[in-house]
């Protein structure tokens, strides 16, 4: 069985959640978001990031990781934070040699909800259907991060039944 961390990044909230995936179930290991107070200083909200991201890995061990690309924003005052908080969640997985993959908003509604049209009250439900939670994880970001995870293992299976296909193709 196989563990995957998801990533909502922020700089005031990272969300973040682990689900592992046996090949037919999934099952919710643990979600939460890392919180920066806004009176410190930007480095030490990345750094705090840097921390409690690095000690979220260190205990669950995850396999792979998905984190949610950034998104055109129109205001830079609220892109460039996030930006740098990537910047911190992507060291971080290279630093602890854990694979990852980055996917869009759009990609991840189609592949937690079927509709890239899916608003965020959708995609949680649908997390929650399919983890068999008794309700929708809280805070949003730490929901947003189980549908992260949930998309890399979706996307994943659907790249394993295309490999397969194909080369079941080259036998002939």
């Amino acid at each position: 069985m196989k563990t995957f961390l998801g990533i909502d990044p922020g700089l005031s909230k990272t969300g973040y959640g682990i689900v592992s995936y046996d090949g037919s179930s999934y099952k919710c290991i643990t979600y939460g978001v890392i919180e920066t107070d806004r009176g410190l200083t930007s480095g030490k909200r990345l750094q705090l990031i840097y921390k409690k991201l690095k000690s979220i890995i260190a205990h669950y061990l995850p396999d792979e990781a998905a984190i949610e690309t950034l998104y055109y924003a129109k205001n830079v005052k609220t892109a460039l934070p996030v930006a740098e908080a990537r910047g911190v969640i992507l060291f971080t997985l290279a630093e602890s040699e854990i694979p990852f993959r980055e996917y869009s908003p759009l990609k991840v509604k189609l592949a937690v909800a079927g509709s890239g049209r899916a608003d965020k009250h959708q995609i949680q439900e649908m997390v929650r259907m399919i983890c068999r939670l008794p309700e929708v994880p809280q805070p949003d970001h730490a929901a947003d991060a189980l549908s992260i995870a949930i998309c890399h293992i979706n996307s994943e299976q659907f790249n394993e039944k295309i490999i397969e296909a194909s080369s079941g193709h080259d036998s002939n």
